[in-house]
């Protein structure tokens, strides 16, 4: 998925709006599995402009410099369209953690532990997030419209991803030796 994608998709879903404000709502929706900064929205803002993906207003503020607002053309619906109806590339992950565990056992135990506690954290800490999202936002899904149908799966997906990491660590810790309920906390150095 190319970032033009991913605004389109912000874009298209809602009311116009400015960069700004877009790169609010991106970072609280799409941001959660597509991570952009708000430099890198605005030039690809600019850039959709150009090809008339995207038509952008003056509108006034009092007190403040007008505010630039974007909506998606036609042009940039059906840029879209076409892309939906793509088959997706197979996912290709780059995870630090696998590549360090290739060799984990020339590395001391309690470093591998220390990284793996850090991240069951981290995963832990966004699972809460998206379970407090789903009980917010989507309490009753068989209710929901076809469109919020869809993000919740989105949402679901997350959900799944980060429960799929928190066991993959206990099960790391629990064969390395490093559980929190003790156990051998030196991992065999043999190939």
């Amino acid at each position: 998925m190319a970032l033009s994608h991913a605004i389109l998709a912000s874009l298209i879903g809602g009311k116009p709006c400015s960069g700004y404000d877009l790169a609010k709502q991106f970072n609280s929706s799409l941001g959660h599995f597509w991570k952009a900064t708000h430099q890198q929205i605005y030039r690809e803002l600019a850039r959709l402009e150009s090809q008339d993906m995207v038509i952008s207003e003056l509108v006034p503020q009092d007190d403040r410099p007008d505010k630039k607002v974007y909506r998606v053309t036609e042009k940039g619906k059906e840029y879209l369209l076409d892309w939906v109806s793509k088959p997706s590339p197979p996912i290709m992950t780059k995870v630090d953690l696998l590549a360090k565990f290739h060799i984990g056992y020339m590395a001391p135990s309690e470093d591998i532990f220390r990284e793996i506690k850090t991240l069951k954290k981290r995963h832990q800490d966004s699972l809460v997030k998206y379970r407090e999202l789903e009980k917010k936002l989507f309490d009753n899904p068989e209710s929901l419209s076809l469109k919020a149908k869809f993000r919740y799966l989105n949402l679901k997906m997350g959900i799944n991803y980060e429960e799929a990491w928190i066991d993959w660590i206990d099960e790391a810790l629990n064969l390395l030796g490093g559980n929190e309920k003790g156990g051998d906390d030196t991992a065999s150095r043999e190939e």
